[in-house]
């Protein structure tokens, strides 16, 4: 139910917006990470895991993953965003050859594995920013544009969704919706570019380019995880969040998008 939906985000979005603002780069490290351990959990559900054992082995592998990636060099963090790039360009693939493309992904392994790949450059993309010497407001830019995208496809596709945007992997999809989204998103950006002051058509450019461009890896999260759910025949990737279902459900999006925006902004593309 909307209400659900609504309610639930009100009461979630206020602290991660606190600890987003507020919190040392280290803090926020550990907070993100717990969001990211809880995704794991879930996603090696998703993959084909019924131990607990096994599902606790797999998250704590990917924390024994962030804690090195937290000690490596910055350059170093940078081939992780690239690496997470480069998978994002695959999955695209995989979500338009949906259901050719995942024929052989029947077992769990490759999946376990895929989620390596969404979910470590995801936090990774996430520290990195909170690095940068304007990290609030670009983490916010980053939360809002998602979030916006979600937003406006949400509302955007129930009033006028029509033409379906990839019917065999999430029929309640639309065209129309992600429109909505890109809409907001790119209100978004405009109002970030007049309050920061931006000067010039080539400033201008490469943020309405790096926010386009990551409003469009948000919606590619999204349908990606959805193909994961569809071949394991899960609705919903948990129970979590009354009226958004689990935590991947809510950061599938901001696992594209975070380290595409960071690659970016760490590129000086504005």
């Amino acid at each position: 139910m909307t209400w659900v939906r609504f309610l639930t985000a009100i009461i979630i979005a206020p602290p991660v917006l606190l600890g987003v603002f507020m919190l040392a780069p280290r803090f926020f490290a550990v907070m993100v990470g717990i969001i990211i351990l809880l995704g794991a959990w879930e996603w090696s559900r998703l993959a084909g895991l019924d131990s607990r054992r096994h599902r606790l082995i797999f998250a704590a592998g990917i924390a024994l993953a962030l804690w090195s990636v937290w000690l490596i060099p910055d350059s170093l963090k940078m081939g992780i965003l690239l690496l997470g790039v480069a998978w994002w360009g695959v999955s695209l693939g995989l979500v338009i050859g949906y259901p050719l493309s995942l024929d052989n992904w029947r077992g769990p392994w490759r999946k376990l594995i895929t989620g390596w790949l969404v979910l470590i450059p995801a936090w990774t993309g996430m520290v990195v920013l909170k690095s940068h010497p304007d990290a609030d407001w670009l983490l916010g830019l980053l939360l809002f544009l998602v979030w916006g995208a979600d937003i406006g496809a949400y509302f955007a596709g129930r009033k006028f969704g029509h033409t379906k945007l990839a019917p065999q992997v999430s029929p309640g999809k639309s065209w129309e919706g992600v429109w909505g989204g890109v809409a907001l998103g790119l209100l978004v950006t405009v109002l970030v570019g007049w309050w920061r002051d931006f000067q010039g058509s080539e400033a201008w450019v490469g943020l309405l380019v790096t926010c386009a461009v990551t409003m469009a890896a948000s919606v590619l999260g999204d349908l990606y995880e959805s193909v994961i759910k569809r071949q394991s025949g899960f609705k919903d990737s948990g129970q979590l969040l009354p009226g958004h279902g689990g935590i991947m459900d809510r950061i599938d999006s901001l696992t594209a998008a975070a380290p595409i925006f960071a690659l970016c902004v760490m590129a000086g593309a504005f």
